[in-house]
């Protein structure tokens, strides 16, 4: 049976009832003001490059101990400011065509914090990753620079989400079998760019990802939700763009039609090179390689030198990977310590054994279960999204 005002779980949901008497649906949101930060947590120089509003991970920062990204130590993409909400008075809003009772945005059925709560419990560890990860290679290394932060490989972290699956929920409201496309809208600041406003962050997705692994998270390596990771609750899509996983999740809109934004029209898909104008909007992550050590690190000479590394993709756990210490003339298996979860990256290791003084290449090029291996060249496109080719690492050795 679906949902009605009073049956979602035993009815703590309601629908439009708060926003027919004049006062607001969902949460306290903190709007930004002039010269306020874009990002709260503190960005230590020694754990991240800050690009304003966003900051990337240092991966000389990493401990092969670690398997998992803290928090404090993870990525963060912001297209506006984190902004502040009241966990107590935040609303998850649904509607669409979609349901089984279809509704309007008006009329749409609210879920808060305590509801969710009250579903089965999950936990799934991921590796979640922003889809323009790598992308300053397309300039320094392909000598073809594409528009956007100029990420190196540090724009991802493997971290264990702790939510409820998206599928309960929706089967508690009552989806429609004809439901073909869900909208996640975040509760961040309009973007606006250009001089134009494109409204709230929010993208849409299939219904299959939503009854298959997608979530709805509220806490992150044991621990509830930092404000510039999305609390107090967000989507999640395992293995998919870092995107498509809305934080500070506002509404979900459950259609019988495909929907469509700007960040699956306009962004989040391939234009230019030789792309072709109706490229899909962008899903699966590639495969990806990185060493665990400073560009341009210095290493002994003539010493037995243990480099580390972990590569990680969005289809499938990494099976392979292949290293090379003299820019890709030769290669040999790097030696794998820690294979991926499901979803998460594989931890590997190569020993250089005495290695001559001089510039090096360090190259890593790993294959998952899928078949899929990362290339030498990626090809260009206007946004640098899914660099995914064999980056080269250089280093001295003195």
């Amino acid at each position: 049976m679906p949902a009605t005002r009073r049956t979602f779980l035993a009815g703590a949901v309601t629908a439009g009832a708060v926003a027919a008497v004049g006062v607001p649906v969902g949460p306290t949101v903190g709007r930004a003001v002039a010269g306020a930060p874009a990002i709260r947590k503190p960005l230590p120089p020694a754990w991240f490059t800050d690009f304003g509003t966003n900051a990337e991970m240092r991966w000389d920062s990493v401990s092969r101990h670690a398997y998992r990204t803290q928090q404090p130590r993870l990525f963060v993409r912001n297209h506006t400011v984190t902004p502040t909400i009241d966990r107590d008075t935040w609303r998850l809003r649904v509607f669409g065509t979609g349901l089984v009772e279809p509704r309007a945005e008006s009329e749409a059925l609210t879920l808060s914090y305590a509801d969710l709560r009250r579903l089965p419990l999950t936990r799934l560890t991921a590796t979640h990753e922003c889809t323009g990860n790598g992308r300053s290679f397309f300039a320094t290394q392909q000598g073809t620079p594409a528009a956007g932060t100029a990420w190196t490989l540090g724009a991802v972290g493997a971290v264990t989400w702790e939510g409820v699956w998206l599928r309960d929920v929706l089967r508690r409201v009552g989806i429609a079998p004809d439901a073909v496309s869900i909208q996640a809208a975040g509760l961040d600041p309009d973007y606006v760019t250009g001089g134009v406003s494109y409204g709230a962050v929010r993208r849409p997705f299939p219904v299959a990802k939503a009854l298959d692994d997608a979530l709805l998270a509220w806490g992150m390596n044991d621990e509830p939700l930092l404000p510039d990771h999305g609390y107090p609750v967000r989507l999640v899509l395992p293995g998919w763009v870092g995107i498509a996983s809305i934080k500070w999740l506002g509404s979900l809109e459950v259609a019988d039609t495909e929907l469509t934004s700007p960040w699956n029209t306009k962004w989040y898909r391939m234009t230019g090179g030789a792309y072709p104008a109706d490229s899909p909007p962008l899903t699966v992550n590639p495969v990806r390689s990185a060493w665990e050590l400073p560009w341009d690190a210095s290493v002994p000479a003539g010493r037995r030198v243990v480099l580390n590394g972990r590569s990680w993709s969005g289809a499938a756990p990494v099976t392979r990977v292949d290293v090379s210490a003299d820019g890709g003339t030769t290669w040999r298996p790097a030696e794998i310590f820690r294979r991926g979860l499901r979803d998460a990256w594989t931890q590997w290791s190569h020993t250089w054994e005495r290695p001559a003084k001089g510039s090096h290449t360090l190259l890593a090029r790993a294959t998952d279960a899928a078949g899929r291996t990362q290339p030498l060249v990626t090809p260009y496109n206007d946004n640098g999204y899914f660099f995914d080719a064999v980056v080269r690492h250089p280093v001295t050795v003195t």
